[in-house]
């Protein structure tokens, strides 16, 4: 295909804003799929996507299209629409020269559309507006366009109203983005090189790379004369075992060049050396990396337990499976004297968390236990080191640490104007810091804030809907560290720490979260012969107490008579008994307990 004919492009938008349904219309518009082989949402395979109604992986597909008698390849890129996966997107729209931005005409923007758009002018894309739901009798077209235009600079004139759903106005649509949209830049001729926007493991080709050929190009022939392919960041080298399309399922191709979107069978077996970003390219030519490329880097820990002891094979397994699709996953063995043999697993946001566990138990068979999220601590020594810590059990003693520092983030809150009161307050209670509010139009107001990620991982979303009757929505990228006043507060029971228990906490807040934390552990632990004290303590201080009453027996029930001497001593007998246990017993914490206290 002529690089002149060839159009790349991607569809952003706002979460549930309709990306995958006009997929589907333009690959039934260009005849990629027979009509009685498509499905709703034909491009979101996964179960999850399917059912929770998101894209969670990125899909490439590359359609045909006759227009006027010219042959176009019109290569589109349906990226996820959730925050979690940003860096996916970036690396998409670098792969791209134009962009669908699609608006829900009944909502209108959101946080992720005003992210999204600034990612795709970096970029330099060309940007086609698109009003999707325009069925809908809630639509606002006329309020949309102008919000549009107002926010963005876009022209009223250049902006396509459609409905995904029935189709209306998508063939002007697809015929309008040909026009608009630039066919690519690069050189045939140029050294061979390609960006990497996404990769998956294939269990007989290894590791599978999706590309966007930059300049030069890859052909099968010299392949097969054992010419390798190179990756810039890691440094690996292959011999690739084929090329291809997808269309949208993978369909061989001789060559690649310069323009086209496809993928490399790379035949590697470890996905680590092949990473979202890099450039590759042919091993003799020693090219140039291409700009954007960062390391993916996990904000989020949680822990992950089987309830049965027995399944910890089973999980290991399984991550490294599902590590094989999705390179940002990481994770570690860990051990808890509560609950086993475990994996301490790294997400890049919460949802990711979300997704990675529902697809753990139900593609694996599997019944875990994941603990509350917690975040990744920058610690200075008083010996001048540095140390990494993301849970509680690895905290230094007070004495050896000089400071502590805490992740923050960058977020944009996008709400109706009615809600401001509820969302300043929430974000000051949050620590928030403002840097900027603004009225884009008069019923909607776009906050800056600056936060701890701590407390976005602690129910920060749904105290945000809960503010904003469920209209505000948030975008947010990592920030960097900061001093953070953050102690490590024990738990005891019964005068014993309980590792398990312990919690990393901010200072000014230790007191309400251990009473908080001290009354939900009275309610688990179950009642023994004596009275046990449970504690929440600061290095020696005691911040809070609660304490579990004994089980009391009557043991005068079966003495009807007698001298009241004689039911005396049996209560003193009852008393040293019960004091004697009090020096000497242990509680038996029951495992249930710790599954209530640790589980998000």
């Amino acid at each position: 295909m002529k690089k002149e004919n060839i159009r790349n492009f991607c569809i952003i938008a706002h979460i549930d804003h309709g990306k995958s349904t006009l997929a589907d219309r333009l690959l039934e518009l260009t005849n990629t799929i027979e009509k009685r082989k498509l499905k709703e949402r034909v491009l979101d395979s996964l179960e999850l996507e399917q059912e929770k109604g998101i894209t969670i992986k990125l899909k490439a597909v590359c359609m045909d299209y006759v227009q006027n008698g010219v042959d176009y390849q019109l290569n589109l890129i349906d990226t996820p629409g959730h925050v979690d996966f940003s860096y996916e997107v970036s690396r998409s729209l670098a792969a791209c020269e134009g962009a669908l931005l699609v608006v829900d005409a009944s909502q209108g923007i959101q946080a992720q559309t005003v992210s999204n758009v600034y990612k795709a002018l970096e970029a330099g894309l060309t940007i086609v507006p698109v009003l999707n739901k325009t069925d809908l009798p809630n639509a606002s077209l006329v309020e949309v366009k102008k919000d549009l235009a107002d926010t963005f600079g876009f022209s009223p004139a250049d902006m396509f109203g459609v409905s995904a759903k029935t189709g209306e106005g998508v063939q002007e649509l697809l015929d309008q983005l040909i026009k608009k949209i630039p066919p690519p830049k690069g050189s045939v001729e140029a050294p061979t090189r390609a960006l990497i926007f996404d990769t998956f493991y294939d269990e007989f080709l290894g590791v599978v790379a999706i590309v966007k050929v930059v300049d030069g190009y890859f052909d099968s022939q010299d392949f097969k004369k054992n010419r390798k392919i190179s990756f810039l960041a890691t440094g690996a080298t292959s011999k690739p075992e084929g090329l291809g399309i997808f269309k949208p399922f993978r369909q061989p191709q001789e060559r690649l060049s310069a323009g086209e979107v496809g993928f490399i069978s790379t035949g590697l077996k470890d996905i680590k050396k092949v990473k979202v970003g890099d450039t590759v390219g042919l091993e003799d030519q020693n090219p140039k990396a291409l700009p954007g490329y960062k390391e993916i880097k996990p904000f989020v820990f949680v822990s992950m337990y089987p309830t049965q002891n027995n399944k910890f094979g089973n999980l290991r397994t399984a991550l490294e499976k599902m590590a094989l699709s999705d390179s940002s996953l990481s994770f570690e063995p860990e051990t808890s004297q509560a609950l086993g043999f475990g994996f301490r697993c790294g997400f890049l946001g919460l949802l990711h968390a979300d997704i990675i566990q529902e697809r753990l138990e139900r593609e694996y068979n599997l019944t875990l236990i994941s603990t509350t999220p917690t975040v990744e601590y920058k610690i200075h020594t008083t010996a001048q080191e540095t140390m990494w810590i993301r849970s509680a059990a690895d905290f230094p003693d007070a004495s050896k640490i000089e400071s502590v520092e805490e992740p923050w983030i960058a977020t944009k809150v996008v709400s109706p104007a009615r809600y401001v009161g509820g969302i300043i307050t929430l974000c000051e209670e949050r620590r928030g810091v403002m840097i900027k509010m603004e009225y884009p139009t008069e019923t909607r107001v776009v906050f800056e804030y600056e936060l701890p990620l701590s407390e976005l991982v602690y129910n920060f979303y749904d105290d945000l809907k809960t503010a904003s009757s469920g209209f505000a929505s948030l975008d947010y990228q990592f920030l960097g560290y900061k001093t953070a006043a953050v102690v490590k507060m024990d738990i005891l029971v019964h005068g014993e720490a309980v590792p398990p228990l312990s919690h990393i906490v901010l200072k000014e807040k230790a007191d309400l979260l251990g009473r908080d934390l001290l009354k939900k552990l009275k309610a688990v632990i179950p009642r023994q012969q004596y009275k046990v004290p449970l504690q929440a303590v600061i290095g020696g201080r005691v911040l809070a107490r609660e304490d579990i009453p004994a089980v009391r027996k009557n043991v005068l029930a079966g003495i009807s008579g007698g001298h009241r001497e004689r039911k005396d001593k049996l209560l003193e007998r009852q008393k040293r008994g019960k004091e004697r246990l009090k020096r000497v017993g242990k509680i038996d914490i029951p495992q249930e307990a710790f599954r209530q206290m640790l589980k998000s």
